[in-house]
């Protein structure tokens, strides 16, 4: 089946995804929800096409290719990302979503998540444990130095026209105290629908679209 395969696919994107996720994902327009993605769910894992945890409640899912513990502590941070990619789908499509995407060796600057949500790229991080200021100003060096490489620059999704560098979002409860002037832009929300609500004119009679700013170009978030 079509909804087997993205399941699975989902499974080795995200690297794990609980029984809710998956639920919310693909069996809300159904009338019992959590039954059948309960039933879908012990058959493909009957099958051994998918890998599964009971130390979780709900149970949480693997896809067929990923080696992790079963206890693993990133387990929450994977599933905090997933909670990022459902919040995103709620204001609209995505059209890119990658986990963890890898850009050169060990130290190079690696996203949580780079998307690309109503043509804007943005570089994720989803920061859950607390940061020092010094670990926070030693991450966005590292994309500095991305930035400096310009190896994104050749990512197939670049435009014609004119080369650009995401935007890095920092969703984290905690506000930190950059120190830095970044030759990118650099948001700080709790959330993603927080940063979109920021977004929005506060006079609701100005007919501009918002904008992001960046020293490498502006680029319209269109809201509407």
């Amino acid at each position: 089946m079509n909804r087997d395969k993205a399941i699975i696919d989902d499974l080795n994107r995200f690297r794990v995804m609980s029984r809710n996720d998956i639920m919310d994902l693909y069996f809300m327009n159904l009338k019992n929800p959590r039954q059948s993605a309960n039933s879908v769910l012990k058959r493909l894992h009957r099958d051994g096409k998918i890998q599964r945890s009971t130390d979780f409640n709900p149970y949480v899912y693997f896809g067929p290719d990923i080696s992790m513990k079963k206890n693993s502590a990133k387990i929450g941070h994977f599933l905090a990302i997933v909670e990022v990619y459902k919040e995103i789908l709620q204001h609209g499509k995505v059209d890119t979503f990658q986990v963890e995407p890898k850009y050169g060796s060990k130290g190079t600057a690696e996203p949580d998540i780079f998307c690309i949500f109503r043509k804007t790229p943005f570089f994720i991080e989803v920061q859950k444990t607390v940061y020092s200021e010094k670990q926070i100003n030693e991450k966005l060096d590292r994309y500095v130095d991305l930035y400096e490489s310009k190896i994104i620059y050749s990512e197939p999704w670049q435009p014609l026209e004119k080369k650009i560098f995401p935007h890095v979002l920092i969703l984290s409860d905690q506000r930190f105290p950059l120190d830095g002037k970044y030759p990118f832009k650099v948001i700080q929300a709790q959330t993603f629908t927080q940063f979109l609500q920021s977004l929005k004119p506060k006079d609701s009679k100005t007919p501009e679209p918002p904008k992001i700013k960046s020293s490498n170009g502006s680029i319209k978030v269109n809201l509407g």
